[in-house]
C-alpha cells in the first residue's frame, strides 16, 4: 500500500514540475505550416453597383424599372382585398360606441385643459358623424347600385372592401374609398357587405344588409 502511494506521490510531483515546460513547448513557434492567404471580403456596395452597371448595360435594369412601376400601378388601381370578407346572407344590426377614456390629459396650445386624464369622452357629442360610411364589394354590381342610393358625396362615403375604387370613379362620376388593409372593418366588427354605419344619437349603428340575389 505504501508503494503504490509513493508511485502516485512521485507521477504527482513529475507532472507538477514538468508543467512549465509543457507549456514552454506549446508557445514554441512551429513555423509556417504552408502558403497562406489574407481573408478578402468584397465590399458590398461594389458588388451591388457592379450588378446594378450590368444590368443598366444589358437593359434589365430599365425592364426591372417598368415591371416595378407597372405591378405599383396596379396595387393602387386595385388594392389588395381586405381579408376575411363575404357577402352578407342575413341582415343584422348593433350599435357600436365610439367613446373612449383619456389616457393623459389633453390641452390646448395656451395649456387650456380640454380633457382630464380618465376622462370619457364622446366625439360624437362634439362633431358627429357627417356622413353615413357604406361598405361594399367594389366588383359587385348590386352592392354599388345599393350604396348609390344612400346618397351624394356630401351624405354617404362609399368604402370598397374589394375591387378598384378609380374604375368605379370613371363610370359613377364620384368619388369611391378604398378600407386599406381592412382597418375600418376591423374597428367597426363588420364581415359581411353591404354595410352602413350611421349616427344614432351618441352610438353608431352598424348594419349588414342582406340583398335579394338577382334571378339568373
Amino acid at each position: 500500500m505504501r508503494y503504490r502511494l509513493a508511485i502516485v506521490s512521485c507521477i504527482a510531483v513529475g507532472a507538477a514540475v514538468s508543467a512549465p515546460s509543457m507549456l514552454t513547448a506549446q508557445a514554441q513557434d512551429h513555423g509556417q505550416m504552408g502558403q497562406t492567404w489574407p481573408v478578402i471580403e468584397p465590399d458590398l456596395l461594389s458588388v451591388i453597383k457592379a450588378r446594378l452597371d450590368h444590368a443598366r448595360e444589358t437593359g434589365k435594369l430599365e425592364e426591372m424599372n417598368q415591371q416595378f412601376a407597372a405591378k405599383v400601378k396596379d396595387r393602387v388601381m386595385r388594392p389588395v382585398p381586405v381579408s376575411g370578407m363575404s357577402r352578407a346572407e342575413q341582415t343584422r344590426s348593433w350599435e357600436f360606441d365610439p367613446a373612449i377614456v383619456v389616457e393623459n390629459d389633453i390641452r390646448d396650445h395656451q395649456g387650456n385643459l380640454i380633457a382630464a386624464r380618465g376622462q370619457r369622452v364622446n366625439p360624437l357629442a362634439t362633431s358627429g358623424l357627417s356622413k353615413k360610411l357604406v361598405f361594399v364589394d367594389g366588383d359587385n354590381p348590386a352592392e354599388i347600385e345599393w350604396a348609390l342610393r344612400h346618397g351624394s358625396d356630401e351624405r354617404a362615403k362609399i368604402i370598397f372592401v374589394d375591387g378598384s375604387p378609380f374604375e368605379s370613379m370613371k363610370t359613377h362620376q364620384r368619388r369611391f374609398y378604398f378600407d386599406q388593409e381592412g382597418k375600418l372593418t376591423s374597428h367597426f366588427g363588420i364581415r359581411h357587405t353591404p354595410a352602413l354605419v350611421e349616427a344614432k344619437g351618441d352610438v353608431l349603428l352598424v348594419t349588414e344588409t342582406a340583398l335579394p340575389r338577382r334571378q339568373s
